[in-house]
């Protein structure tokens, strides 16, 4: 509940500093109604009530997307809608491409069941399809997009076309009219082959779905799987309930293949045009227990990768691992669980590699992963299991979402991503694009009559100066208005020494061009945490000696230098950050005039 009421407020924050920032083009004297924007937190189950509107009257759906990354950005936004007649304009007015696509059945059984479960009341959705259309947007700052019914002179979203591969006209079909090109088997439905025409990458690949039952902790261990522990007891494969089949949906912006792989399974498999990884959604659950089994379900992507039993998995979202099966650097490991022994948190992703080639997945969320057979990996989306493993918590992992007296059990909705390169190219891809899946592009909507919005509102925006963006390898962490005009400001450094040939280096940001409307007094750097000056810090560190671990090869693995960027030069302002560094800096402005509280407000913003 609290943080239901938490998210309320934090939303009228973000609508009151777009409606500041997007503020009317026109003279102060001239008094123009202050925009509503609302969010959707509901989108995840298709459900926006301010993008299903009828634009069929003269109305125009306005779309404001905040990008809070240090980089441009290239996306296609899905919104649904209740028409297929519809024209999108971009922040300069002009008509860009778009494209329609139908809404799946499970879709609108979703939308019915979850608003009446999370909103309390029954809510009627109108949408019927989905509207996709490319965005760019800059670092720090918003574009705005308008969508309205398209008239007659006008042309309008492209209907994507919809078929079912026939096993009849040939044994596979392919989607993906960009460089990424995915091949099925049209019997089967299963994924076969993936090819990248730009990188001349063709691999073997194959995804499926299993599920583990778990021990129920009447054994001589005593021990149940359950809510803290993973105690898998058999596995099976997820077969189809009869022939699968695949509905492919293709047009100018992404292909989509939709497989209903039993009544409690659902997978879209997504292919865009301007990417070069394919993204994978799943709908998973309720899951059926009435067997008397409890289930926890995994996806297994399979390569022909040889990888030795070697795989390498995040360490909270910043270092990759590395991890071998059944195998501890630290000690002499002795397996009693082949399984949870070798899974390991994931919060970014995991990747596999051998002489020529590496597979990368990245998570939308933290999930459990391993690779317990060389050249697959595996991620587990989903539990719910029947009894306690008393560590704790007192009840089984059997959560149920009800409506009136109908309860059934959960259902997730969750996306990873792959992507195939070759051998040493992968890491570009894992740390850029995991902190865009971290960091989404943040939709607000607004309505107006007719479309004046471009020509009397700022369209679009960037908190930095329009000839800069962070470099590629580094991230902005905190951007957070302080009193007394004073700002923290939090930068890291993406890459590991040795990760990539080109972003694996120490790297500048310069601070007159991330704030070009303000005057720079003082700069200084503070701890991580921001609550003393480094320089303090340092004194008071403690020194401990370490020894390396038993099996530590000096010759195999010497230590590398500790690289750290330099002091901030006072009057440059130019901060350096070396492999893996987080810095945390005060910054004081000077404010010479009473024009800065727009500046205000969009620091506010942006923290």
């Amino acid at each position: 509940m609290r943080l239901s009421i938490g998210y309320k407020e934090a939303e009228k924050v973000v609508s009151s500093s777009l409606a500041a920032l997007t503020g009317s083009r026109l003279n102060s004297m001239h008094t123009d109604p202050v925009p509503q924007f609302q969010q959707c937190p509901l989108l995840n189950i298709s459900y926006c009530p301010p993008s299903e509107a009828n634009l069929s009257d003269a109305r125009s759906l306005v779309i404001i997307a905040y990008n809070p990354l240090g980089w441009k950005r290239e996306e296609v936004i899905r919104i649904p809608v209740s028409s297929d007649d519809l024209v999108v304009l971009d922040s300069n007015g002009r008509e860009i491409e778009s494209q329609i696509l139908p809404l799946s059945n499970v879709s609108l059984l979703t939308i019915n069941f979850h608003t009446k479960a999370y909103l309390g009341t029954s809510a009627s959705s109108l949408a019927r399809y989905w509207l996709a259309f490319s965005a760019s947007v800059p670092p720090l700052g918003f574009s705005t997009y308008a969508v309205s019914g398209a008239k007659m002179s006008e042309s309008r979203s492209f209907s994507s076309s919809v078929y079912t591969p026939d096993e009849g006209n040939g044994k596979t079909f392919e989607v993906g009219q960009g460089n990424l090109q995915l091949l099925y088997s049209a019997n089967e439905g299963k994924l076969t082959r993936y090819t990248n025409r730009r990188n001349s990458v063709t691999s073997l690949a194959e995804q499926s779905y299993s599920y583990y039952t778990g021990y129920n902790g009447t054994d001589r261990v005593f021990q149940a799987s359950g809510a803290y522990v993973f105690r898998p007891n058999n596995s099976f494969s997820i077969k189809p309930e009869g022939q699968v089949t695949s509905v492919v949906i293709r047009g100018p912006l992404l292909d989509e293949v939709h497989q209903q792989l039993n009544t409690w399974l659902y997978q879209v498999t997504r292919v865009y045009k301007g990417k070069e990884h394919a993204e994978i959604e799943f709908t998973i659950g309720p899951i059926p227990v009435d067997d008397g089994f409890g289930k926890e379900i995994i996806a297994q992507i399979s390569t022909g990768l040889n990888t030795n039993k070697t795989f390498y998995t995040d360490s909270n979202g910043r270092d990759f691992i590395k991890r071998i099966r059944d195998y501890r650097a630290d000690w002499d490991v002795e397996v009693h669980q082949p399984i949870a022994g070798n899974y390991y948190p994931i919060n970014l992703g995991i990747y596999l590699e051998d002489e020529t080639t590496e597979v990368s997945v990245l998570v939308d969320r933290a999930v459990g992963g391993s690779s317990l057979v060389d050249g697959q990996i595996e991620l587990m989306l989903h539990r719910r299991l029947l009894n306690d493993d008393s560590r704790g918590v007192g009840e089984a992992l059997n959560e149920e979402v009800c409506v009136l007296d109908s309860c059934k059990g959960l259902m997730v909705q969750g996306k990873y991503y792959l992507r195939i390169d070759p051998r040493g190219e992968g890491a570009k891809w894992r740390r850029k694009f995991g902190q865009e899946v971290y960091s989404p592009l943040l939709l607000a909507f607004s309505e107006e009559e007719g479309n004046n919005w471009m020509s009397s509102h700022i369209t679009t925006f960037s908190a930095i100066d329009h000839s800069y963006s962070l470099p590629d390898n580094i991230a902005l962490i905190t951007l957070q208005e302080l009193e007394n005009g004073r700002v923290l400001l939090r930068l890291a450094h993406l890459y590991e020494t040795g990760e990539d040939k080109d972003n694996s280096a120490v790297t500048s940001v310069e601070l007159k061009k991330l704030f070009p409307e303000k005057k720079v007094v003082k700069v200084r750097e503070m701890s991580l945490s921001g609550n003393q000056e480094r320089i303090e810090m340092e004194k008071k560190r403690l020194k401990w000696k370490v020894q390396p671990p038993p099996q530590f090869d000096q010759e195999e693995e010497a230590e590398i230098p500790s690289v750290r960027g330099g002091a901030v030069d006072p009057v440059e302002l130019v901060v350096q950050l070396a492999p893996m560094e987080i810095r945390t800096f005060i910054i004081h402005f000077s404010y010479d005039n009473d024009d800065d509280d727009d500046d205000d407000d969009l620091l506010l913003f942006a923290s």
